[in-house]
């Protein structure tokens, strides 16, 4: 069974959270304090071990100084096309393709580890 590079992608509720939260530069604890809830549900919810309600990620995205903004737009298939074009390509390129984004993604995640390892600031 082959593995998509794709599968180890947060959520979009799971993925906004951790980046307002990095972006205002607050810890899971700071950011739970804010929001008047408990620092595992925060990280539940980073960890797409559970899912907020829209209502939820609102109120959390709020906490942490900013607002989600959704708007309704046509359907792009531009990426239906790309990936029926590369089922269509011979199995080695494939198997190219797919090595060079799993190193991407690799790339990616130590870049995420190295800032999290830098401490947080707190901003003015």
């Amino acid at each position: 069974m082959r593995v998509s590079v794709y599968d180890d992608v947060p959520s979009p509720a799971a993925g906004l959270l951790q980046l307002a939260r990095h972006k205002a530069g607050l810890s899971q604890a700071e950011l739970a304090k804010r929001a008047g809830v408990v620092p595992s549900m925060i990280s539940a919810y980073e960890r797409d071990r559970r899912q907020p309600t829209l209502a939820t990620l609102l109120r959390l995205l709020k906490a942490a100084g900013f607002e989600l903004r959704l708007h309704l737009a046509p359907y792009d298939d531009h990426d239906d096309v790309l990936a029926a074009r590369r089922r269509a390509w011979p199995a080695a390129e494939q198997e190219r393709w797919e090595q060079q984004q799993q190193a991407s993604v690799q790339e990616a995640e130590a870049e995420i580890k190295a800032h999290r390892r830098r401490p947080h600031r707190t901003p003015a």
